[in-house]
């Protein structure tokens, strides 16, 4: 009896196995049955015939039926056919077993860090959930998110990426409990769930700590020595006024405070508080209303005068974007230029604006210029002068009135880049200034080497002129550099007489500000150019703000 249940085995371990087993054992199932029933006749022939047969061998006795014998044998080799077969299935059910265990940890690991992943990360924090809902137990979860982790992508390989992954999650997994869950259940996101019975907030402060300050050592990956942060969200289960959540809504938690641990500047944790669902529902929202605004044309150019300070004539004009959403109204550039910029559409954004604001300039005057922002996204794309020169081409507007205004930091991201964009502009006439100078780091080796036409000073220097603070000397000392170089200076943020008065001190330079009105749409430039065109000689300083259809709240 006990030889027939081991038989079985492999039969009763296949019924609990998976498909693949089960269909080898019903296709294996007919001939172990016959091997069984020829082993039962076996036992009952053989106890008649092999008798039979020893007595013949010895002589005392004559040979059995034939046709038993014969019997006998066929039981014989349908015993050895089925003994075979029952060994194959034994090793293909105990290869199958092992393959699903393969199978089932890499469906539950991370194949390329070890840990875990999402798919068995959110039925673990479940469990952790349910022992502690009961009671005063607390469940806190850790998002970790590797920064700007595309950019080493795009820089270094996939392979030198992989291995910053390996890295980051050996180092997470240094410092936290031991009984922590880690998990990467994303690209470059790592998750830690811990109970925090005995762990205070200050304890998850600690941790959250830790996590930063361990990715944030150098990593030498391949030939290159890398330095990564990582910004962390951290959530609990116990919320103010909010039901005990499950794995999938702690998470969403973790994720939101994660986020805006980047909005902070990176390399932080944040903790997670109810106003910022709401904030993150607006951002949702207006992102969703910039995708759509710059496809049905509700971004306009608008117009900023420049002016010739000591003589008080209009030299040109300076185009802002405005936003007139029929959602959310006129929506400030100070916050979609930085959105567009995180969605990636602040190219399509910018091109489309140009591309208008081109045809409007066509319409003034031949000697007022047109200049225009280039974001420093827009400065990474090695063909960005070919796109801007398109643009020109296809309006027919003169390069030589044509500028853009490129920001000190933009120096520092691309060198390489950034002259021969440049070098392009300027090779088919295009005038290049440096915006907001003196807020960034620009050395005096790069104002020569890119060869800028003109310097923009930032407003923020210049708001404290009419008071005769120190802004005065460093203005002073940035005309003189200049004037040095050979430069010509343009003036932001002249908003009264008084700070007008202030700059006419330091010579021959150029303005702009609210001081000479505020940024106008096409169809109002236009009037403002044809009422002083009528006015013949009458001086422009400073001129009468004409009514626009629509503004933009920045100042120049």
């Amino acid at each position: 009896m006990g030889g027939f249940v081991r038989l079985l085995n492999p039969l009763v371990r296949a019924a609990g196995a998976g498909e693949g087993a089960k269909e080898r054992v019903s296709r294996d199932l007919l001939p172990i049955g016959i091997a069984l029933a020829a082993g039962i006749l076996f036992i009952g022939i053989g106890g008649q015939v092999l008798p039979k047969i020893l007595k013949t061998w010895m002589g005392v006795a004559d040979p059995p039926d034939v046709l038993l014998t014969n019997a006998l044998l066929l039981n014989i080799a349908i015993l050895l056919f089925g003994w075979r077969r029952y060994s194959a299935l034994t090793r293909e059910l105990l290869v199958c077993s092992q393959a699903e265990i393969e199978a089932r940890m890499l469906a539950e690991s991370d194949p390329l860090t070890g840990i875990r992943n999402r798919r068995s990360l959110l039925p673990a924090v479940n469990a952790l959930l349910a022992e502690r809902c009961v009671g005063h137990g607390d469940v806190a979860l850790l998002l970790v998110d590797l920064d700007n982790f595309k950019a080493i992508n795009d820089r270094c390989g996939h392979k030198v990426g992989d291995s910053v992954l390996i890295e980051a999650a050996a180092r997470i997994a240094r410092v936290i409990p031991k009984d922590t869950l880690l998990a990467r259940i994303g690209g470059d996101e790592f998750a830690c769930a811990l109970t925090c019975d005995r762990i205070t907030r200050t304890g998850l402060e600690a941790l959250a700590n830790d996590i930063v300050g361990s990715v944030a050592q150098p990593i030498d990956a391949g030939n290159f020595r890398l330095d990564v942060t990582a910004s962390v969200g951290i959530a609990t289960a116990r919320q103010p006024r909010e039901a005990w959540p499950d794995a999938e809504l702690l998470a969403h938690w973790a994720d939101v405070a994660m986020y805006h641990a980047k909005r902070s500047g990176r390399d932080r944790y944040v903790w997670f508080e109810e106003r910022m669902e709401a904030e993150l529902c607006f951002r949702n929202a207006l992102e969703n209303g910039l995708r759509k605004g710059i496809s049905s044309g509700e971004f306009v150019p608008c117009y900023l005068q420049h002016i010739d300070t000591q003589s008080g004539e209009l030299v040109g004009f300076e185009m802002l974007a405005q936003w007139e959403s029929p959602e959310f109204g006129i929506v400030s550039p100070e916050l979609f230029i930085p959105l567009a910029e995180d969605l990636g559409v602040i190219s399509e954004l910018s091109e489309g604006l140009i591309r208008q604001a081109l045809q409007d300039a066509k319409e003034w005057e031949e000697h007022l210029t047109l200049s225009v922002n280039i974001s420093p996204i827009q400065l990474r794309d090695p063909w960005l002068a070919q796109k801007l020169l398109m643009l020109l081409q296809e309006s027919g507007f003169p390069p030589h009135r044509f500028e853009i205004e490129i920001t000190e930091s933009c120096l520092h991201e691309n060198v390489a880049v950034v002259r021969s964009v440049i070098a392009s502009l300027k090779n088919q006439g295009v005038k290049i200034s440096l915006d907001d100078f003196g807020t960034g780091y620009s050395s005096l080796a790069q104002l020569r080497a890119l060869e800028f036409d003109r310097l923009k000073i930032d407003r923020s220097f210049v708001g404290e002129l009419a008071d005769g603070k120190a802004s005065s000397e460093l203005v002073s000392a940035i005309v003189a550099l200049g004037r040095g170089l050979g430069l010509p200076i343009v003036v932001e943020g002249i908003e009264n007489a008084a700070t007008l008065s202030a700059i006419k001190k330091f010579g021959e330079v150029k303005g702009q500000g609210y001081h000479y009105g505020r940024p106008e749409d096409a169809e109002a430039t236009l009037h403002r150019l044809l009422l002083k065109a009528a006015e013949s000689g009458i001086a422009a300083e400073p001129a009468e703000e004409v009514p626009a259809k629509r503004s933009v709240g920045k100042s120049g």
